[in-house]
Order: C-alpha cells, then sequence, then structure tokens
C-alpha cells in the first residue's frame, strides 16, 4: 500500500485543502515530516513528525522511510532525486511529476543556477506561488493517483 510523504518545509498554504481532500478521498495514509510544526489539517489518515533542526534532517527521514513506490511531494528537487532512486514517485508543488527520464536535467538546471548564485550573480528565484499552480498541482495528483493506485 502506497504511503504519501510531504516535505513540510515550504509547503504552500494554497495546497493543504487540495492535499487533505485526496487524502481523505483514498484514505491514504500520510505522514508529514518537517523540522517545525506543519497543518495540513484533521484526518486520521494524517502523521506528523518534527525532525531536529539542519539543511537535510526531514530530506533525510524521508528518505529513511520510503519504500518503492511511495509517493512524496517536495520542491526540494536533490530530494527529489534520491526518491527517484529508490524507484518511488515524486510530485512538487507547482504539478511536475520527477521520473527518471526528467530529474537528471532537473538537478543540473538546479545545480547550475546555486553556481551562477554562488559567483555572486543575483538571480530573480523561482516565481510566486499562485492559484494556477495550486490548480496544476491539483491536476497533477488527481492525474497521478488514477495511474497509480491500484
Amino acid at each position: 500500500m502506497m504511503i504519501l510523504y510531504v516535505d513540510g518545509d515550504a509547503f504552500p498554504n494554497l495546497l493543504k485543502p487540495i492535499l487533505l481532500r485526496a487524502i481523505e478521498r483514498l484514505a491514504l495514509q500520510t505522514i508529514v515530516i518537517a523540522n517545525k510544526k506543519i497543518n495540513i489539517g484533521k484526518s486520521s489518515n494524517i502523521s506528523y513528525m518534527i525532525v531536529e533542526q539542519g539543511a537535510d534532517e526531514a530530506d533525510d527521514k524521508i528518505v529513511e522511510l520510503l519504500q518503492k513506490g511511495d509517493l512524496v511531494i517536495t520542491a526540494d528537487i536533490p530530494l527529489a532525486n534520491r526518491v527517484i532512486e529508490k524507484q518511488a514517485h515524486a510530485i512538487d508543488h507547482r504539478g511536475l511529476e520527477y521520473t527518471k527520464d526528467n530529474i537528471k536535467e532537473c538537478l543540473a538546471i538546479r545545480n547550475l543556477m546555486q553556481e551562477i548564485r554562488d559567483s555572486g550573480e543575483i538571480t530573480k528565484g523561482p516565481a510566486p506561488f499562485t492559484q494556477k499552480d495550486a490548480q496544476s498541482f491539483a491536476n497533477q495528483l488527481n492525474n497521478f493517483f488514477q495511474k497509480y493506485q491500484k
């Protein structure tokens, strides 16, 4: 049975009701992992786990618990790469499903942008999260569950 893991650090508020409805509709066992208290909503299907403060503490805990076929919701591309390596699934907050076909390119672009920032160049950063992004996430989540659930 698939378990849903939510990388709770920086999880957009607009997505919380969308995700809660999906969790309830599918009775999906969900674990929200973060280094601070995060509340997706009240559900007997959701458990919350707070990890130590630190750059990759939540990521490491997700990877430790993750099994083949599970789903992780994260905007963290290095975490998504680790998820794909464990033959699990990852979807970002804007509705992109990371796959073995696109994760290396996503990681390369992310690393290039990090090198540019580290060299002192000022970059814009990601666009603000919008209702359109939330709708893309909802559509991708729905498509994912139609494809992978039972």
